[in-house]
């Protein structure tokens, strides 16, 4: 075991059996002990490519810890409001618990009305001025809107906020879900479109590449992601794309 006094990260860099009761050439102690007096040694130490690996899966650790996180807030928020109501959740950055991110606006509507019944749900995204329009803004808007509802064509989008409609109860159900994920420590996962939708071909590339949604013909919100061709077209963005004039 080697400390990284710089990083205060300790690593394993080599390990062996004992062979013999530590007289065989082939134990791990003597080999260790010739490797010293042969000052050969820093041959175990990380290397550059090491401690990038390093870099890369603390960075995916402190990410996901963040989105769980993220997660647990707004699973409360649909404790306290899944009847119905307003909460606000307060989100930090994900490198430091004291550095403020976004504000996260959460409302839940019960309709109940003749011939009409549904919970509708927005939510609001308002980031700090250092982030807006960031990836990490981005994500934390992902991660917020699959939490509360994970069909990614069913929200949509003006400015900062979302909006989305669910049956009766919907949220009600969707905290016993979260509660079950929670005590598993997973995230909810997005579930993908039912149909390939058409958008504005200059804005398509770009979201691809960058993990940015764009909006259909039809009005829906989603990233470009999957295989357009698998899906069956989106009846309605048809039907506005044959309504234009040739």
């Amino acid at each position: 075991m080697w400390l990284d006094v710089e990083t205060g990260v300790h690593w394993l860099v080599t390990a062996g059996l004992a062979k013999g009761n530590h007289l065989d050439r082939d134990d791990f102690y003597q080999c260790v002990k010739r490797a010293d007096k042969r000052r050969e040694t820093h041959r175990w130490l990380p290397t550059d490519e090491d401690r990038r690996l390093l870099k890369q899966e603390t960075a995916a650790r402190l990410l996901t810890e963040w989105e769980l996180t993220v997660q647990r807030q707004v699973l409360q928020g649909l404790r306290e409001i899944h009847a119905g109501g307003t909460i606000r959740l307060d989100v930090h950055h994900p490198v430091s618990a004291n550095r403020h991110l976004a504000t996260v606006d959460l409302a839940i509507t019960e309709v109940r009305e003749s011939g009409y019944q549904a919970d509708e749900v927005e939510l609001t995204v308002t980031s700090d001025c250092g982030y807006a329009g960031s990836n990490l803004i981005w994500q934390l808007t992902t991660r917020a809107l699959i939490t509360v509802s994970p069909p990614e064509q069913g929200w949509d989008r003006y400015r900062d906020s979302y909006s989305t409609i669910a049956d009766p109860g919907y949220f009600s159900a969707r905290v016993q879900e979260l509660d079950l994920l929670d005590t598993h420590n997973q995230l909810t996962e997005s579930e993908p479109g039912q149909h390939a939708h058409y958008a504005h071909r200059q804005h398509l590339a770009g979201s691809t590449i960058n993990g940015h949604a764009v909006r259909a013909l039809c009005g829906s919100y989603s990233v470009p992601t999957q295989d357009h061709a698998s899906l069956p077209e989106c009846p309605i963005c048809r039907e506005r794309i044959d309504a234009f004039p040739l």
